[in-house]
């Protein structure tokens, strides 16, 4: 049957991507795809290597889980001045540059001596990658306004794809050859994407604000708190932040999870990360749709809730079959992705899209990115089961969030 899903999954992207290439905007489509593919995945290769990282560099979980933190935190800053470069730099440029200096923060890891080298490349990896979400985002809004929800869907659904095979590749390779080499190879298809994005990515006319002094500065940022301040916003943003939480607390450990709790090996803990991510992936690409459907405060509401059950179960199942339907299930998370961002997007001004978008990505992504800061400090109490329990109850809240979530409709920028 999951099979049978991705099948479905595939033959709607290329469906999409049909749809749209006749106008000219399948190559944009895809460059993006093709970059976020590399940029997520590798994000998520870090944890699934955590106890390869771990025996070479001897430190706690909780030492562990707050370096998962730094690639998240400094991707976060790098969210509200990637937002404002958008507006005067365009994305062409920001997505491009993205993919280099995250190949460039890849040879540091592959060279780094010592756990603080290792620290320092994190940084630069999260701060590159930052640059890439904010044009992300408002090419994708700009380009498919009409259908924002599958495009935003089929986008992230490339990246969660990313995220279910390169941590496995990069896990096999690991055991064979080292996590430095498992790293270092994705530097190839981390400049093959900045070309493509280079040259298939329009280039946009930047006619924000750029003058005009401190009147004009007071405006714009009059501008950018009317559009952060909305309800429809705020509820949004607040409950993205919860389930970031969430979802940095139980990705950042569950590799680990798998090989120190429930006793897996390395390679088989890989292949269920990654079935968390295929399962996401297909979530992803329907999830979109549905919410242009059935509007997306009930859709996130009902992804927000069914997070719930599985984090319970996780501590409970034992054996691979059981882990690998808890894997499939925790991964309808990862769809409130796409909802969020098409929701969150709609709503903003184009004069300071970039930059609100910028602002609001770095609010939830610096909160989220302590998940796994609190599952690893738990974890060092031997309170690993506890840890995912208080995660779970924190989907619920995010849920209920949702459920006053009003449509956007009628309030597009």
């Amino acid at each position: 049957m999951f099979a049978g899903s991705l099948r479905s999954t595939f033959t709607r992207a290329r469906a999409v991507a049909r749809e749209v290439h006749g106008e000219g905007r399948g190559w944009t489509l895809v460059a993006v795809g093709v970059g976020w593919f590399f940029t997520l995945g590798l994000r998520f290769v870090v944890p699934a290597l955590l106890p390869f990282i771990t025996e070479e560099f001897p430190v706690s979980n909780a030492t562990a889980g707050a370096a998962i933190t730094l690639l998240w935190v400094t991707y976060a800053l790098t969210q509200f001045p990637a937002g404002a470069l958008v507006d005067r730099l365009g994305e062409r440029r920001l997505l491009a540059g993205s993919t280099v200096v995250a190949a460039v923060s890849l040879v540091g890891y592959t060279l780094s001596p010592t756990f603080g080298v290792f620290l320092a490349a994190t940084a630069l990896f999260g701060l590159g990658t930052g640059l890439y979400g904010p044009p992300r985002g408002t090419v994708l809004s700009r380009t498919f306004p009409d259908r924002d929800g599958l495009a935003f869907g089929s986008v992230l659904a490339a990246g969660s794809v990313g995220a279910a095979l390169l941590p496995v590749v990069a896990t096999v390779l690991a055991e064979r050859a080292g996590w430095r080499l498992a790293i270092g190879v994705t530097i190839p298809g981390f400049l093959l994407a900045a070309v493509a994005l280079w040259r298939v990515v329009p280039r946009t006319d930047q006619s924000v604000r750029t003058d005009g002094g401190t009147a004009a500065v007071r405006e714009l940022a009059g501008d950018i708190r009317r559009a952060i301040a909305s309800r429809r916003v705020a509820l949004a943003a607040g409950a993205a932040a919860l389930m970031l939480f969430v979802f940095q607390g139980l990705t950042a450990f569950y590799t680990t999870y798998i090989v120190d709790v429930k006793g897996l090996t390395e390679g088989t803990a890989g292949i269920l990360f990654g079935l968390l991510f295929l399962s996401g992936a297909v979530w992803q690409s329907v999830g979109g749709g549905l919410a242009d459907r059935y509007g997306h405060g009930p859709v996130l509401a009902a992804i927000a809730f069914s997070g719930v059950l599985p984090l319970v179960a996780l501590p409970l199942a034992s054996g691979l079959v059981p882990l690998a339907f808890v894997a499939v299930f925790l991964g309808i998370r990862l769809s409130m992705g796409p909802i969020t961002n098409a929701y969150i997007v709609s709503l903003l001004p184009p004069g300071v899209r970039g930059t609100a978008w910028g602002l609001i990505r770095t609010s939830f992504f610096t909160v989220g990115a302590f998940g796994s800061t609190v599952v690893g400090a738990m974890a060092d109490r031997a309170l690993f089961a506890e840890a995912f329990l208080v995660l779970a109850a924190l989907s619920a809240i995010a849920g209920v969030v949702y459920l006053f979530l009003p449509s956007r409709d009628g309030e597009r920028a």
